[in-house]
């Protein structure tokens, strides 16, 4: 300013390391409030580094002391004080490197009222995060989503015919090695189960491979009352006479047998007055095939003007 002793117009600005913050930028430092002094007593200090989706933090500890058992810094794995722990520490050691496998982090820094001690200055450097492993092929089924990020769940579900076996919802853990929680399930033509529904369709065990030998396997298909069941096979190649598809009118064997099917006569068909039908697959110690049928729910009436 003008005149004969020359001054700022203001007292010189401080820089100052504040009491938490979010820090949002790929790499950058964290100081304890006051540093390169000694912190207050009573803080309550939170900062949040925020990076893309896809990325963890790298944080590397330059300088560490605080009152031993009394003061305490707090690193965890996500964005709330009640997200995972990676470290908690006290004391004169520094810390060491740590690896954050979320894009949030979470730095919790607390002092009491006595014995204030320099704290800590870190540096942090944004790391891209793997992703987890890619479960497709997915044979005989679907997946739905395709974001194998970590905290992402994907559903496995099977086409019809097909049971799955496994966990039908798989979650990308948290971790430097992505890995799901659970193994990859597999849809599988199985050796007889209980079904209930409007229509459908059963496959020989292990279909589209050919089915083991000796096998004994048995369906019990249900659809709503009122209703007959339709049946017809668009593949049937087994062994004639000694594999072969035996199917009942009702859900025990005790009922009256619509037909036995053997050998390779596609386009055969069967129709019960009944809600349930009972079917039974038997293979001998030779020789395997295929077979494929379709069931579908008719009002018996529409069944008894078809056959009639």
């Amino acid at each position: 300013m003008p005149g004969t002793v020359r001054r700022w117009n203001y007292p010189p600005p401080l820089c100052i390391a504040k009491c938490g913050g979010t820090a949002v930028d790929m790499a950058n430092v964290i100081l304890s409030p006051g540093f390169p002094g000694n912190y207050p007593g009573n803080m309550d200090c939170t900062w949040r580094i925020l990076l893309p989706v896809g990325y963890g933090a790298h944080i590397q500890f330059l300088n560490f002391s605080s009152e031993d058992n009394h003061d305490f810094l707090e690193v965890r794995n996500g964005p709330q004080h009640s997200s995972s722990l990676i470290g908690q520490f006290s004391g004169s050691q520094l810390p060491p490197n740590l690896l954050s496998t979320t894009h949030e982090t979470v730095i919790h820094f607390y002092s009491d009222h006595s014995e204030n001690r320099q704290g800590f200055k870190l540096a942090y450097q944004a790391y891209e995060l793997q992703n987890c492993q890619d479960p497709t092929p997915f044979t005989n089924g679907y997946i739905i989503n395709n974001d194998y990020n970590a905290g992402q769940s994907i559903t496995f579900e099977c086409f019809p015919g097909y049971v799955l076996i496994g966990h039908p919802v798989l979650t990308c853990q948290h971790g430097i090695n992505r890995k799901w929680n659970h193994p990859f399930p597999h849809c599988e033509a199985p050796c007889g189960y209980n079904m209930t529904a409007q229509n459908g369709t059963i496959f020989s065990p292990q279909y589209p491979n050919e089915y083991p030998n000796s096998q004994d396997c048995t369906w019990l298909i249900t659809v709503p009352h009122g209703h007959g069941i339709y049946i017809n096979f668009t593949l049937l190649q087994t062994e004639p006479v000694t594999d072969y598809i035996a199917v009942w009118d009702g859900p025990e064997q005790s009922y009256p047998q619509l037909g036995i099917f053997s050998g390779n006569t596609a386009l055969e068909s069967a129709y019960s007055s009944f809600n349930q039908v009972l079917i039974k697959f038997h293979s001998d110690f030779s020789t395997s095939g295929f077979f494929v049928l379709n069931f579908h729910g008719q009002f018996l009436f529409q069944i008894k003007k078809c056959c009639s």
